[in-house]
């Protein structure tokens, strides 16, 4: 077991599950090296993900949780079977630079998006750039959200951004209940982009700038990119990979 590392969150259900498996795979073969086997759900997997950004080791997730989007199913039966015969998907986090009220500057991963989001009863005052072109000069909301193509499906798609394939290469910039511009439905762009957002009235109109679940209040001036030099290795079951998921929420959004 020494090349196989099982972690799970600290619930019964999960502890339960992570028991289970290590008297399975005690007495089993596993094929893949560096293994690490996260029992949870999506947030756990985000939280391990990020402590383990420097690790070039594979990720199984198995859900516990609710919607486990990123996770696999459990299946104590088909484990070693599921373990060796997984596809690998490699996915790039956001980097979000902060600069806060102070001035002061805070640097944080976002494997599904980050969202800017107005911190008062006032909507927010965004001027939003991609690149060297002005986007959108000024934006009247209750925020915006960058989401990757693996968060894509979640507060994305909640807010009507569009679904991004994993291998499309985008990012998606999606308003949050838009007031100025009303009709502004967004925008998809290169994940090579730099995204730089300005708060245009920090003291009348405060927002925070969250990277998945890592707030930061008061930001002033918020700047996004894929950070390609970080890399982590998910593996996925046979027929149930990431993408598969992703075309099966392209359906239900069509579905009335």
């Amino acid at each position: 077991m020494k090349k196989i590392q099982i972690i799970s969150d600290k619930n019964s259900k999960s502890l339960k599950m992570k028991k289970l498996l290590l008297n399975v795979l005690k007495k089993d073969q596993i094929k893949k090296n560096n293994l690490i086997i996260v029992v949870g759900g999506d947030g756990f997997m985000l939280q391990t993900l990020k402590r383990n950004k420097e690790s070039k080791k594979l990720f199984y997730g198995i859900n516990s949780g609710n919607y486990g989007f990123l996770m696999n199913k459990f299946s104590l039966k088909n484990i070693v079977n599921n373990l060796n015969k997984a596809n690998m998907v490699t996915i790039s986090p956001l980097e979000m630079v902060v600069k806060s009220k102070k001035k002061q500057s805070k640097k944080y991963l976002a494997i599904n998006e980050v969202s800017i989001l107005r911190q008062s009863r006032q909507a927010a005052s965004l001027s939003i750039n991609y690149g060297a072109k002005k986007l959108i000069k000024k934006l009247v909301a209750d925020g915006v959200l960058v989401s990757t193509p693996a968060g894509s499906t979640a507060y994305n798609l909640s807010v009507h951004g569009p679904i991004l394939s994993l291998n499309s290469k985008k990012l998606s910039i999606s308003p949050i209940s838009p007031f100025r511009p009303r009709r502004w439905k967004g925008k998809v762009v290169s994940d090579k982009t730099k995204i730089n957002i300005k708060n245009l009235n920090a003291i009348k109109r405060p927002i925070s700038a969250v990277a998945d679940n890592i707030e930061v209040r008061n930001a002033r001036n918020i700047i996004i990119k894929t950070n390609r030099k970080i890399k982590f290795h998910l593996l996925y079951d046979k027929n149930r990979g990431l993408q598969k998921k992703i075309k099966i929420e392209q359906l239900r959004r069509e579905i009335k």
